[in-house]
């Protein structure tokens, strides 16, 4: 731009973290049209203003490039029609929640619950119908586990739901049953990969679960968009879509709620066919611009330590044989994700355990010696227990690491918990080896989990920083925590390049997007602890202020 050029919007008195080595650091930048049109020092952005440009004092504050979540489910988010069981650590408090609920709600004909964790459930094992009957009696109660790969129900919702001892399969579910005489037990595995999908989510609708209805399916989007971009999270990856749910992002685009872009995955779950395939390849035409894109698939090899149902090379802490199963066997995945590959589409692959992602790297290795190598960026996601082994083929494999800084948080998989423990201390070293990933070369995509764990971006780098809780304690595994560069990198450029966006986003660089964010403390230099509290006084998108805490 000419230093006659007037710029649509200046940003002055700041300082900017651009996340572009070219120029690190600067003072001041310049938007024309939606994008970066200048950056540089204070005293030069006088010569950008004009008439009609909106001046924007940075006041001295922090500056970056709007974070990009690789891995958010807003679409599944946070329902306040449930019973919020966050941070309950008994059976006796979820009894309590449940109970106060259900005393103020007397007519309801569905109790619905959310995030409860494994670790409030006794002696280790999982939840039954009966831990739920006395607090629900004759209402059917649904209630998600935390990380939503799991369903407890009580005696009444299998009831309603059909669910007896001659049914092992269902369309939202795998009916866990008791060894010894065969009945239902309540609980219900699979939830993430059958009840999310097209086909659950019908089925679930269709039996009148009001969680499932398309009214609270939106309710939950549009709180969590609103949510992202309060927090300064520019683009949101949404893993796990179906082609029915693509009406509700243009519901929110319609209504402009749909403040942050979108890339939406879409979910291959067993069974996909090539007509499938076809239906999704148009869609990922039909939805290309820079608001909302369609493209990447998500695939499952394994599920979650918690229950022990991860894929693991040795078997689960206190037992002879048990190390969980693949989704897939090895030789049928690898030429799934050939098959795939060949096609063009890039996928992002659910794998926790060490098998898992173990069989991931494999097909990925596989997909390039019959297909031949290209730049397919490939990812696997969470990447919870990895084997020292493997840690090097991520780059040379140019597979990116999709990982989660907060869960491995100490207070929700470290000692003590049901993370911890089912993998024994002896394969601790194992956990989230964000530290080793990177040194190893490989690409980190940072990323919140939302629902999972919390949304906000300080959340994960701070944890990314200390591996420690997040009120203060000691880390776990302190020796693959980050530091705040990688760590920043990992929620902007990483997950840009993560998912073919490093041209368009990620860096304050000239030609991008303008989207930025002012945060009310300078994260790069202040303690790590005082991360947290960090907010975002100003967020852009696109050059167009969308947010402010003024």
């Amino acid at each position: 731009m000419s230093r006659t050029t007037t710029a649509d919007l200046v940003l002055r008195n700041a300082r900017i973290h651009t996340v572009d080595p070219e120029l690190p650091e600067a003072e001041a930048l310049a938007v024309v049209d939606g994008r970066i049109a200048w950056v540089g020092a204070d005293a030069d952005a006088a010569a950008r203003v004009g008439p009609d440009t909106t001046v924007l004092d940075g006041a001295g504050r922090r500056v970056l490039p709007g974070f990009i979540d690789a891995h958010n489910h807003v679409r599944l988010g946070s329902d306040d029609a449930c019973v919020q069981l966050a941070g309950v650590g008994t059976l006796a408090g979820i009894h309590a929640r449940i109970g106060a609920w259900l005393a103020a709600n007397p007519d309801a004909e569905w109790i619905e619950a959310e995030a409860f964790d494994y670790s409030a459930i006794p002696d280790g094992r999982m939840p039954r119908a009966s831990d739920l009957d006395p607090v629900t009696g004759s209402v059917p109660a649904f209630v998600l586990s935390y990380d939503v790969h799991t369903a407890w129900l009580n005696t009444a919702a299998l009831q309603r739901l059909g669910i007896t001892r001659d049914r092992d399969i269902l369309p939202f579910g795998r009916v866990d049953k008791d060894p010894e005489t065969g009945e239902p037990t309540g609980f219900i595995k699979d939830f993430a990969i059958r009840g999310l999908s097209r086909d659950g989510h019908r089925a679930l609708r269709e039996l009148g679960l009001p969680w499932a209805s398309a009214d609270r399916q939106y309710g939950r989007l549009a709180k969590s968009l609103d949510d992202a971009i309060r927090f300064g999270i520019t683009t949101v990856v949404e893993p796990q879509n179906s082609l029915d749910d693509l009406a509700l992002y243009t519901r929110a685009r319609t209504e402009g709620r749909l403040r942050s872009r979108i890339v939406a995955a879409l979910f291959h779950p067993r069974g996909t066919t090539d007509a499938d395939l076809d239906d999704f390849a148009a869609a990922a035409r039909e939805y290309a611009d820079d608001r909302l894109r369609v493209g990447p698939l998500k695939l499952y090899i394994d599920d979650v330590v918690e229950p022990r149902t991860a894929a693991l090379l040795e078997p689960y802490r206190g037992c002879a044989h048990h190390r969980g199963e693949t989704f897939y066997p090895a030789e049928e995945f690898a030429e799934l994700l050939a098959r795939l590959d060949g096609r063009g589409f890039q996928c992002f692959v659910h794998a926790t355990g060490d098998r898992g992602i173990r069989t991931v790297l494999d097909a990925v290795e596989h997909a390039r010696a019959v297909n031949g190598e290209r730049d397919a960026r490939h990812q696997v996601v969470h990447v919870e227990c990895l084997d020292p082994a493997d840690v090097s083929r991520f780059a040379e494999l140019g597979v990116v690491a999709c990982m989660q800084p907060r869960h491995c948080a100490p207070e929700i998989a470290g000692p003590g918990r049901d993370w911890a423990e089912n993998v024994g201390e002896d394969r601790w070293h194992k956990s989230w080896p964000m530290r080793s990933l990177h040194a190893a070369g490989a690409v980190l995509a940072l990323s919140s989990d939302w629902n999972v764990a919390e949304m906000d971006p300080m959340v994960g780098v701070y944890t990314a920083l200390t591996r420690a809780p997040l009120a203060g304690g000691p880390a776990w595994v302190p020796s693959e925590t980050l530091d705040v560069e990688t760590a920043v990198h990992g929620y902007t450029m990483g997950s840009a390049y993560a998912n073919f966006l490093e041209h368009e986003r990620g860096s304050l660089t000239v030609g991008k997007l303008a989207d930025f964010v002012v945060l009310s403390r300078d994260i790069m230099t202040i303690p790590a602890t005082e991360i947290p509290d960090t907010v975002c006084d100003v967020v852009a998108v696109g050059g167009e202020i969308v947010h402010t805490t003024a």
